[in-house]
């Protein structure tokens, strides 16, 4: 391993255990994580400093996956990212489990056909709600300045009948825990003729690299090309 090499791999696994950490409560900073794994390395043999961390690397990757949950909890936290695409607002609500994306609602906001939210809106809760009849539904809670909860009830009847059947079939990627990189190459690769869901696409592909870290977002831009 080229030492070079092995200094960017050890500011990678810096970066994902202070990643690990925040996830679990714990913060400490990258630039302290690197100063101690560097002390611990140079104790050791070269090619025990290269299978440390690969073994680093692999348990990163399969221990900070999280687990499947097939039962959709009753509430889940969530993230509202705005963009905009060919001179038209969208929104995207990302329900998150244990920090992870789980699902994900996108629309076109406006009054007439969509959804309108206070700027100020960035995060909320998605609750699944069953109607009189058996039939289910998703409202967006949240809270305003003065701390007072407002509902915004059915999602899913807000938006386009075509963007909720694919932002569920995203939706079920997400809940079975495939790599969010995977998730974000699967939505870009998917071939639509209608140029509006194609604004769709985009979007969702903007909405889910917010929650990439900087390595797997710049091989995804890499695969690319």
């Amino acid at each position: 391993m080229l030492e070079e090499t092995k200094e960017e791999l050890l500011k990678r696994v810096a970066h994902e255990l202070s990643t690990v950490g925040t996830r679990a409560g714990k913060e400490v900073a990258e630039d302290h994580i690197l100063g101690l794994l560097e002390k611990c390395f140079k104790a050791l043999q070269p090619e025990e400093t290269d299978l440390l961390l690969a073994l680093t690397m692999q348990a990163i990757a399969f221990g900070g996956r999280p687990d499947v949950t097939e039962v959709r909890p009753q509430m889940l936290e969530c993230d509202v990212v705005r963009f905009q695409n060919n001179k038209e607002k969208w929104v995207a609500f990302v329900g998150l489990l244990d920090g992870y994306p789980y699902e994900i609602f996108t629309g076109l906001q406006d009054d007439d056909e969509g959804i309108v939210l206070p700027k100020t809106v960035t995060h909320g809760k998605i609750l699944k709600q069953v109607n009189p009849d058996g039939s289910k539904r998703y409202d967006f809670q949240f809270e305003n300045r003065r701390g007072y909860k407002t509902t915004v009830e059915g999602l899913s009847e807000k938006f386009n009948k075509e963007y909720w059947n694919y932002a569920k079939l995203i939706s079920g990627v997400l809940r079975y825990r495939m790599p969010l990189d995977h998730v974000v190459k699967l939505v870009s690769s998917l071939s639509l003729n209608d140029e509006s869901i194609n604004t769709w696409k985009v979007g969702v592909e903007r909405a889910l690299k917010k929650y990439l870290s900087d390595g797997n977002e710049d091989a995804i831009e890499e695969s690319d090309k």
